[in-house]
């Protein structure tokens, strides 16, 4: 039998790709090496499943810093609205976080990936488990179908490629798709992790010093050699044994990935703002007037209130500062050097944790070699890439997912057309 289309990948994009290349009854083939779909669907938000974001569509694109502007024709054929009455369609109830993140009511992800597998079934996708795909079978610059590792062949008029990037690999995405885009001629940019950890080896990273400290609605900024700002997130942070981690230092990965390659250096200094909506100058009155209230006090102990109390000792030896001052032996200028430090507390990071540590995979299929408009390679006729295998790559907050959904439906839908 010869399918009208064969999805490799039971994924977010692979499931969305095998719902519109079946909705009008074209023959679909979905293959997965694994036992059971949708697995990092499964996991995503933290097992609540956010499933897209409910931004308008320029702040979306801004927010997939990963050649996001290639979106907008898939997002002009299947965006953030059309995800939202999809599922609503469907029957799962979506409720708006912060953020614009949109959950399931239900808080479950099992909740999306049962309906998604439900309706592939409804549709009458035939559905392989447990069957890894060796290659994809090209012959006069056109594809023929897949061979499976275990010797069996499919035919199909058309294949699309949705087995993900190579973060998460418990989840199957281990980059398999990659060397068949290459068999076909496509390149691949370089992979990199994103959304990702950052690791450093400061002494009070090293000493475990601040390790479990959380941080709560703080700046994070990235800085370049020059001494220039690269970017900067606001949110949350979390100090661990290795480095740091958490939302703002997650968005601020790649933009470490990116400088560490582009200046050749061992490390990156990032820079935490502890009171993004003070000046310096406020920092610095607010800080003396507390003082100057509790005279009596040591300043440790006046300092409690305003900062992360685990900090406070770090911060007073850099500024140069002993714990048992009072206000009435304060040096002015380590004073001014304690609320600069307050403002802008250096890090250095000299990279991140593995690509298969990473929420997302940073590179990809070229898309100077995809045409936008239907996911199809410009190389191989009926071939058809979607998903994270696609050089583009988003923050966390709904914004990939978006992407995986948007390239598969318009992946599934133009595979079928011809």
């Amino acid at each position: 039998m010869q399918y009208d289309a064969i999805v490799i990948g039971g994924g977010s994009a692979g499931l969305m790709a095998s719902i519109a290349a079946s909705k009008n009854g074209a023959s679909v083939l979905l293959l997965d090496k694994g036992d059971k779909l949708g697995r990092k669907l499964g996991i995503s938000g933290g097992g609540r499943c956010n499933v897209t974001n409910n931004k308008d569509l320029d702040e979306l694109i801004k927010h997939i810093p990963g050649n996001g502007r290639f979106l907008h024709s898939s997002f002009s054929n299947f965006n953030n609205k059309d995800i939202i009455a999809f599922f609503e369609n469907l029957g799962i109830a979506l409720k708006e976080e912060d953020n614009g993140r949109m959950f399931p009511v239900s808080d479950k992800a099992k909740t999306v990936v049962d309906t998604l597998v439900g309706q592939v079934r409804k549709q009458g996708v035939k559905i392989h488990l447990n069957a890894p795909v060796d290659h994809i079978m090209y012959a006069d610059g056109r594809v023929e179908g897949v061979r499976l590792k275990s010797g069996e062949v499919f035919r199909g008029r058309s294949v699309i490629v949705a087995s993900g990037g190579k973060s998460v690999p418990q989840t199957g995405s281990t980059g398999d798709g990659y060397p068949w885009a290459e068999k076909a001629g496509h390149t691949v940019t370089e992979l990199f992790p994103t959304e990702v950890p950052l690791t450093s080896n400061e002494p009070f990273i090293t000493s475990k010093e601040l390790q479990g400290l959380s941080l709560r609605d703080v700046a994070l900024s990235v800085w370049s050699p020059k001494g220039k700002p690269v970017i900067s997130h606001r949110g949350d942070m979390l100090f661990t044994h290795f480095g740091i981690s958490g939302p703002i230092v997650l968005r601020c990965s790649q933009f470490v990935v990116k400088a560490l390659k582009q200046f050749g250096t061992g490390n990156i200094e990032v820079a935490v703002d502890l009171l993004p909506d003070k000046s310096k100058d406020e920092v610095y009155r607010e800080t003396l007037r507390l003082a100057e209230q509790e005279s009596k006090k040591t300043i440790k102990n006046v300092l409690k209130g305003y900062m992360p109390e685990k900090m406070i000792p770090l911060l007073l030896r850099k500024a140069g500062l002993p714990d048992s001052l009072t206000f009435d032996h304060i040096p002015k200028q380590d004073w001014l050097a304690l609320s600069q430090l307050i403002k802008h507390f250096p890090i250095r990071v000299y990279g991140t944790l593995s690509i298969e540590d990473a929420f997302v995979t940073g590179g990809g299929i070229n898309l100077k070699e995809i045409d936008p408009k239907t996911m199809q390679s410009k190389l191989m006729e009926g071939l058809y890439f979607c998903g994270e295998i696609l050089d583009i790559h988003g923050y966390t907050g709904g914004y990939n997912i978006t992407a995986a959904f948007s390239t598969g439906y318009t992946a599934g839908q133009n595979a079928v057309l011809k």
